[in-house]
């Protein structure tokens, strides 16, 4: 994917699963991969701003990231991030929708089910524990193996009803509470019933082949009745033309990248600033760059005040090669917003791509603050592993390596490269401190 709209690795599921892996068996899950893009992550950040307001929590603490899904899901594994699937997004059709979704789960932030959900995880396992060791015991005691494998499996599936009533009532819980929030930001409630309807038929089985004591989240049909009675009663407001704005900059951006340049360019059409980025990605993707750089002169001019703009300008002028018209316009972007992570990474791959003395000297200036800003970005671990490699410094740039491979679930290879960062740098330095938790980490999971 192009620099400014990219696939990293996210959270692991199995952090979240960990318990429950243990305790049904499952397999390891697979790390997710977030699709990043300063633009799209504004719009969301403004959309979810009313919300995480009525909800108590901070706008500037919580952030919201996309998962490169296809599937229709939203989740939180901690208290300052909410991940919403692609495939949500592009399916939903207006701006209350989304803020529905962003509600629901805001609440299980807000209403402290992570931590209490960790918690059930762990009694969970307790239980799964004594039921294995009674059916140790009972083979010992000269049980047949069908009767000890009865034992454990009877006893772990006790804790897993267990577990899953907690995080049914939790969900149950974040729907209620999802509507109080809607409500105090003015928002129309009936999104998060248009949301849950949108499930309805996706149910892996009919209703009534399913079981709803063996589910982390209620039959999509109650929820839906549940949460009609609390719409009829507060039906809310209206988000208003702001709100449809931004969703409609973050579906454009993401549709943009994620669908077929010839259906997006049939379906953006006229002059609004969306369609105009829209039509800018498309025709980039075709590299018709003469057409690309057209539409985007012509929104940046229309809007030379809007740093996103500016940033995907320079995305299609650096990946054209046009290095000192890329610069300019990323420039140009970070007076607009200094503080935005993605924006600075991307000012310093184009500051590299010159590659001059001076250039190089800037970038490794830029990239070292956006790596301070954003930790996560693995093409800014990438980009500032080059800067400090130009710079001579091979031990920060091992450690950048390092940093990224562990980001990439690659432990063993981050364990390596810490190794070699600890050994070029100063003993007791920031930097080797930073190497030695990468190396204690992956001899644990070595171990």
């Amino acid at each position: 994917m192009p620099p400014s709209f990219h696939r990293e690795p996210g959270p692991s599921m199995a952090r979240l699963f960990v318990f429950l892996i243990a305790l049904f068996c499952a397999s390891t899950a697979s790390a997710v991969s977030l699709l990043r893009d300063a633009g799209m992550e504004r719009a969301l950040d403004e959309l979810a701003r009313p919300i995480l307001n009525a909800a108590g929590l901070s706008p500037s603490r919580v952030r919201v990231l996309v998962v490169d899904e296809d599937s229709l899901n939203a989740f939180v594994i901690d208290g300052n991030t909410i991940y919403l699937h692609s495939g949500l997004i592009l399916r939903l059709g207006r701006a209350e929708q989304l803020q529905a979704v962003i509600a629901h789960e805001a609440a299980h932030i807000a209403n402290g089910h992570i931590s209490r959900r960790m918690a059930n995880m762990r009694n969970a396992s307790r239980a799964a524990a004594l039921g294995i060791a009674l059916a140790a015991a009972a083979g010992a005691a000269g049980a047949d193996g069908q009767a000890v494998a009865g034992i454990a499996a009877g006893t772990a599936g006790s804790a897993q009803r267990v577990f899953l009533g907690h995080t049914r009532a939790e969900e149950a819980a974040a729907d209620q509470s999802s509507i109080r929030y809607l409500l105090r930001a003015g928002i129309d409630t009936r999104g998060a019933l248009e949301v849950v309807d949108l499930f309805r038929g996706q149910e892996a089985l009919s209703a009534s082949r399913q079981d709803p004591y063996n589910r982390s989240h209620p039959l999509t049909t109650d929820r839906y009745r549940t949460l009609q009675s609390l719409v009829d009663a507060n039906p809310g407001g209206d988000g208003g033309d702001e709100a449809d704005y931004w969703f409609a900059r973050a579906k454009g951006v993401l549709s943009g990248f994620k669908r077929a340049p010839g259906w997006t360019l049939r379906r953006a059409t006229g002059s609004s600033d969306v369609a105009r980025m829209r039509r800018a990605i498309a025709h980039h993707r075709n590299a018709d760059s003469k057409r690309a750089i057209s539409e985007v002169q012509t929104l940046v001019g229309a809007r030379p005040n809007d740093p996103y703009f500016r940033d995907l300008q320079g995305q299609i002028l650096l990946e054209n090669r046009q290095f000192d018209s890329a610069v300019q316009a990323y420039s140009r972007a970070v007076q607009l917003a200094p503080n935005n992570a993605l924006i600075l990474g991307s000012y310093g791959r184009a500051l590299l791509a010159k590659n001059t003395a001076s250039s190089n000297r800037q970038a490794l200036d830029v990239l070292i603050k956006a790596r301070s800003r954003d930790g996560r970005d693995a093409r800014i671990l990438r980009d500032l592993g080059l800067a400090y490699s130009r710079a001579g410094n091979n031990g920060m740039a091992a450690l950048s390596g390092a940093e990224r491979a562990a980001l990439r679930g690659r432990i063993q290879d981050a364990g390596t490269l810490a190794r070699r960062a600890a050994g070029l740098l100063p003993r007791g330095s920031a930097g080797w401190q930073r190497a030695q938790d990468i190396i204690r980490t992956a001899e644990l999971v070595v171990q």
